[in-house]
């Protein structure tokens, strides 16, 4: 990081939030017509949860921080 600042794409992050939410969905379905994979398969499924529930905070936690910062509150 070069310690410039970009306007950050709130929208593209949340589109990634919903992208690995849709994955998640998909390997739970799979991880019920697999029962040899289903341990596994539930597990990624919740990794990928956590991670889309993560980028959503961090969405709502930096969007407003910026609006401020930029005067735009």
């Amino acid at each position: 990081n070069s310690g410039a600042t970009a306007p950050m794409d709130f929208e593209a992050i949340l589109n990634e939030v919903r992208q690995l939410q849709d994955v998640s969905d998909r390997l739970d379905s799979l991880a019920k017509q697999n029962p040899l994979l289903t341990a596994s398969l539930i597990g990624i499924s919740g990794c990928l949860r956590d991670t889309a529930t993560l980028l959503e905070v961090f969405v709502a936690i930096k969007r407003p921080a910026l609006s401020l910062i930029s005067g735009n509150a």
